[in-house]
């Protein structure tokens, strides 16, 4: 095994834009029935014009550059390739936080809050609030390409994302996950609990109401909060959770249609950002989703990346954090998080409720989430850390 650090850049064979577009203006467009809209999926007229515009608008050169603008290198780790973004703060106590993203999402969520996270004097910010950023793709997913073992589940993620920051030389670090990136973090914390100092996530699986009994002992606003998560928890769980299902049971039967059609990656990619948050196609820039899209199809990544719901962790029962945690809550995320059952499971030490935004905060609110990932690093440098645990990096 080798611990080499290898620079990357993003660089796509304009022959691959090319059998890009070729399939696009190929595509045989399903019916639909009429005045069915999203219920039954995504609307063809919808992914149609979506489609076209991938094909003959959508700047994917522009994206490679955005992308490229940040730091990043790859590794092998436990046998498989890692690559991550590595952004270091110009401020020179800040210390490293880990940015792990989920399903269907990509290191796309992070181009925007990691300029604010790490640098934020030159975003009108408190220098005092900076942080070094490591984002990684998921094993399996975007750059760091298809994983060729089927048992890459979110403890063995951590595991390897464990010994990413020791390569960096961080001994110590704190994380911040949604979606699948959530319980990665969570999993690094119940892991490593002495070396990760705290955990940021916009999704806490154990706080999520899933049944009546869930809601006994609690009170007043909370009982009501409790009562709102359940039916969240239901509705989703009854008309939500077939994608989630399939890709945990027969993902390879599913990638044959994903890996050779890139309007039916594109739908199956499209219509969960949508239904995942609220008005997904006003508040989510298109060039977002679609390079988040491009990133799956360049790399043929949507088998490696649906096979993590097949390797185990998905609706697993939690075992008890007890690293310091804070929970961005939005409300149109596809949960609803409550704090009373958060504090069953998890050391809570920092909790916001958003107004607005939903699954992919990083990509429909950026400002709010950048500020709470900070609230919730800076309670931690000025409090949280008892006299027998040194200050590492910043923290």
């Amino acid at each position: 095994m080798t611990s080499e650090l290898t620079p990357f850049r993003v660089d796509i064979p304009q022959t691959d834009l090319d059998d890009l577009r070729t399939r696009l203006a190929n595509t045989r467009w399903p019916d639909q029935p009429a005045d069915t809209g999203w219920r039954l999926g995504a609307p063809v007229d919808y992914v149609r014009e979506l489609a076209e515009y991938w094909r003959t608008g959508f700047d994917w050169r522009a994206q490679e550059a955005r992308i490229n603008g940040f730091p990043q290198a790859t590794t092998v780790i436990d046998g498989t390739q890692v690559h991550f973004l590595h952004v270091v703060s110009p401020e020179p106590a800040a210390p490293p936080v880990l940015l792990t993203h989920g399903w269907p999402g990509s290191i796309v969520e992070f181009l925007d809050v990691i300029g604010p996270l790490t640098d934020p004097r030159a975003y009108g910010g408190d220098p005092a609030d900076a942080l070094t950023v490591v984002a990684p793709s998921i094993p399996g997913y975007g750059f760091s390409g298809p994983t060729s073992s089927p048992d890459w589940d979110p403890a063995r993620i951590a595991r390897a994302f464990a010994e990413l920051m020791t390569r960096l030389g961080y001994p110590r670090f704190g994380a911040h996950g949604s979606d699948w990136g959530a319980t990665i973090s969570r999993s690094l914390a119940t892991q490593f609990p002495e070396r990760v100092r705290g955990i940021h996530v916009t999704m806490l699986a154990s706080a999520v109401a899933r049944s009546e009994a869930d809601l006994e002992g609690l009170a007043g606003d909370e009982l009501e909060k409790g009562k709102r998560s359940l039916a969240k928890g239901t509705k989703f769980s009854r008309e939500g959770t077939a994608y989630a299902m399939l890709q945990a049971t027969k993902p390879q039967t599913l990638a044959y249609g994903l890996h050779d059609s890139p309007a039916g990656q594109l739908a199956w990619i499209a219509e969960k950002f949508r239904s995942f948050s609220h008005a997904t196609e006003d508040l989510i820039d298109r060039d977002d989703l679609l390079a988040d899209v491009s990133i799956y199809w360049f790399t043929e990544t949507a088998n490696s990346s649906a096979r993590l719901y097949a390797a185990g962790g998905w609706g697993a029962p939690a075992p008890e954090n007890t690293v310091p945690t804070g929970v961005a809550v939005f409300p149109d995320d596809i949960g609803y998080p409550v704090r009373t059952l958060a504090e069953r499971t998890d050391k809570i030490v920092h909790w916001t409720e958003f107004a607005r935004g939903g699954h992919f905060p990083g990509l429909e609110e950026p400002d709010a989430l950048i500020s709470d990932i900070r609230a919730f690093f800076r309670s931690l440098r000025r409090g949280g850390r008892s006299q027998n645990t040194p200050a590492l990096g910043g923290f």
